[in-house]
């Protein structure tokens, strides 16, 4: 999996939701608003998985108190958590 210029952090997301997480979904078919939980059946241990991840590839520490439903609600949520921790920074 190659991370070229043009993607953006819900690729990235996206991304780790099939290669990393195992959603029965491929990438194009998760929506940025899909409820991660709801839609695409991630559980706790998944939402585990989703954390240690965004840590690893972002370069982020998730603390207990970001590691909410607000922020982990949707690709969109995840990614703008991810921006917030990287000081607003894109990649």
């Amino acid at each position: 999996m190659t991370i070229g210029t043009d993607r953006t952090l819900e690729d990235d997301v996206r991304d780790i939701l099939v290669f990393d997480v195992y959603v029965e979904a491929s990438a194009e078919e998760i929506g940025l608003d899909d409820g991660l939980r709801d839609t695409l059946g991630l559980d706790s241990l998944g939402f585990v998985e989703l954390r240690a991840q965004c840590e690893q590839r972002f370069g982020v520490k998730i603390t207990d108190a970001d590691f909410t439903q607000v922020h982990f609600r949707s690709v969109r949520t995840v990614a703008d958590l991810v921006r917030k921790l990287r000081g607003g920074q894109q990649r």
